[in-house]
């Protein structure tokens, strides 16, 4: 009976106060002799009210009189004490529901987290930056995790919330009630997390949430991003979601970045620029002003952000041609500082001026000899991004701790085959551990353009999923980085540089021996980039709280693997619309970002402003979206006073 009804207690008192005031009344009625009404009234009176009844008993006289008082009495402190208990645990219950997260919310127009990764307190503080303008909003998040760790994690690790409130709750996200329970349907944004388990069993769990979340009964006003591991699986996802859902396939934009940065000096430090809402980001906004001008027009007419391309009826268009004219209802995509802190002038502040041209170009496209140090379960990916990118008669090494034997069987049963490459060739001469200093001699790593360290997948899904394994992952790949600087440094030998000026030698190089080393690991540096993955953040702050001198002498680039997909998704779940504009940054065949010296665009000891070069690069239909000034480390994005 208890376990049954839902108030089984409450009844189970009323029926115990009915009882006892049935027996008290019938009591004082046969020994007072008082009335049925009047005997009923003083057990009610008894029970309920007055536990000091059995003293009035007095008057009667007689020991039953007492006697049935007393029992009232009794009765009544019973009552009293039980009711006192079901209270007491009524609220105690309550509490421990809002404890454990079991309310409902209140709440609209919010962003809804559902699940629980370790991309999930990055994202919660890009979300905290991207609504900082507007005085904060909501962000609920929904997982299978104790209500309180949730809470502590993200105070712990999210110090400041800038206005916005975040509201966590234990559930499953794949039970329609635990969803209305967030107010799903109210969401401006639900954002679908993979879990730390294999990519096909978080891919098939978010496939189910995908697709209790279409098939509810509540009306969704809000899009879903939803994070996919397998790149072959983004098309299921997209067909169970239609248009209502946008995919950010995790490792696919982790390997096509890091293979981005890996061709070029500095790369790696525009994407972490550009990822994110820290500084400048992408907005789109119509001006009814612009309509009628070319692109080239347009271009010039922005003081506080850079153009880049257009969003019309036909959808985006990324870098289009110099004489599109702007129509009604086309939006500008640019990259400013906030969507409120620019706006186009009254006129262009350029034009081209004839016999205007970037200096004579020479082409330094020449094949590269790549080196990929470790293993990923989208390797055949990978490869296949870096095929189109690279220049017929390249070469790729691979070296893990997969038997030589059973990488080609892999990357077939993967569906890529090697005989089939346009530009790469496959090398995998040798295996081994990454830390091997023995294994990395014998790959020669003076000899490659470019180095890939990446990280441990045990370290992203599976058991070994953790803050601890990430940290693992991070301790391994910065040992392998060092040991293949070292020996670099060691096979090329003394590599002296030419100095500005001998005092500036000398402050920073205190003896001859300390400054040929340096100036031997800067021209390592400068000869071969490498990329290392690295998942946790502590381990980026433990490489930039270096000294410059020596943490250039580091690393050359890194990708924050996590972070960057936690900002995607932040983007895109504040955006939809950026999904495509990443897509298209990303794909080989589409528009790239690049690093180029000024000389692409400048002669020696000429002086333009930054107008004047986006004007003379779009001889070369390039758009200069920001420039890293000299001595400086960080690019600038967007720079002011163009």
């Amino acid at each position: 009976f208890c376990s049954a009804l839902r108030f089984s207690k409450v009844l189970s008192l009323l029926y115990l106060t009915i009882g006892l005031v049935w027996l008290g009344g019938l009591g004082i009625f046969a020994v007072t002799g008082e009335s049925l009404y009047d005997a009923f009234w003083q057990a009610i009176h008894g029970v309920g009210i007055d536990w000091t009844f059995a003293g009035e008993a007095v008057e009667y006289g007689g020991f039953l009189v007492r006697a049935t008082a007393v029992f009232v009495s009794l009765g009544g402190m019973l009552v009293t004490a039980l009711m006192l208990g079901i209270v007491s645990d009524a609220i105690g219950d309550k509490i421990e529901d809002l404890k454990k997260g079991k309310s409902d919310v209140l709440e609209a127009a919010h962003t809804l987290i559902l699940g629980w990764s370790d991309k999930s307190l990055n994202m919660i503080d890009q979300l905290c930056l991207a609504n900082e303008s507007a005085g904060g909003k909501a962000i609920v998040i929904l997982a299978e995790r104790d209500k309180l760790d949730m809470e502590h994690d993200i105070h712990r690790h999210v110090r400041d919330l800038r206005g916005s409130r975040v509201l966590c709750r234990s559930g499953n996200p794949l039970i329609g009630l635990d969803l209305e329970r967030v107010s799903v349907d109210v969401a401006r944004a639900i954002v679908v997390l993979a879990t730390a388990e294999t990519p096909e069993r978080s891919d098939a769990r978010v496939l189910r949430i995908v697709l209790s979340l279409m098939g509810a009964v509540f009306l969704l006003q809000g899009h879903i991003v939803a994070e996919v591991c397998d790149l072959d699986n983004e098309p299921l996802v997209k067909m169970v979601g239609t248009q209502h859902v946008q995919t950010v396939v995790s490792h696919d934009i982790i390997g096509r970045l890091m293979i981005q940065c890996a061709r070029q000096h500095g790369l790696a430090s525009v994407w972490q620029q550009i990822m994110g809402f820290q500084g400048d980001e992408f907005y789109m906004k119509e001006w009814p002003q612009l309509t009628g001008r070319s692109f080239m027009e347009v271009l010039v007419s922005f003081p506080e952000a850079v153009p880049f391309g257009i969003r019309n009826a036909s959808g985006l268009l990324i870098n289009p041609e110099d004489n599109y004219i702007m129509q009604p209802g086309d939006h500008v995509i640019v990259i400013a500082q906030d969507d409120d802190s620019y706006a186009p002038l009254k006129e262009p502040a350029a034009a081209p001026q004839p016999g205007d041209a970037c200096p004579p170009g020479v082409s330094r496209r020449a094949p590269e000899r790549v080196l990929f140090c470790g293993w990923r379960r989208d390797m055949h990916d990978m490869i296949a991004v870096l095929d189109a990118f690279v220049y017929p008669g390249s070469e790729l090494w691979l070296y893990n701790e997969v038997p030589v034997q059973e990488r080609e069987r892999i990357l077939k049963k993967e569906g890529l085959d090697p005989t089939r490459l346009q530009n790469l060739t496959l090398i995998y001469k040798v295996e081994g551990e990454l830390v091997s200093r023995k294994r990395l001699e014998e790959l020669a790593p003076e000899q490659f353009s470019s180095i890939l360290i990446l990280a441990d997948e045990m370290a992203t899904f599976g058991a070994g999923s953790s803050s601890d394994g990430a940290a693992d992952s991070d301790s391994r790949n910065l040992a392998t980085l060092l040991l293949l600087r070292d020996l670099q440094t060691k096979r090329m030998g003394p590599q002296p540089l030419q100095r500005k000026s001998r005092s500036s030698e000398m402050r920073i190089r205190p003896n001859g021996k300390q400054a040929m080393w340096y100036d031997t690991m800067a021209t390592a540096v400068k000869q071969t980039i490498i990329i290392s993955e690295i998942l946790d953040t502590r381990t980026r702050h433990l490489i930039q709280a270096r000294p410059r001198r020596h943490a250039s002498c580091l690393v050359s680039e890194f990708v924050l693997s996590n972070e960057l997909v936690s900002m995607a998704l932040a983007m895109v779940a504040e955006n939809p619309d950026v999904n495509d504009i990443l897509s298209e940054l990303f794909t080989p065949d589409g528009n790239e970002l690049y690093v180029h010296t000024a000389s692409r665009y400048l002669r020696e000891g000429e002086v333009k402003s930054f107008f004047e070069v986006m004007v003379r690069a779009r001889e070369k239909e390039e758009i200069v979206v920001g420039l890293k000034r000299k001595g400086q480390k960080v690019p600038e994005l967007n720079p002011k006073g163009k």
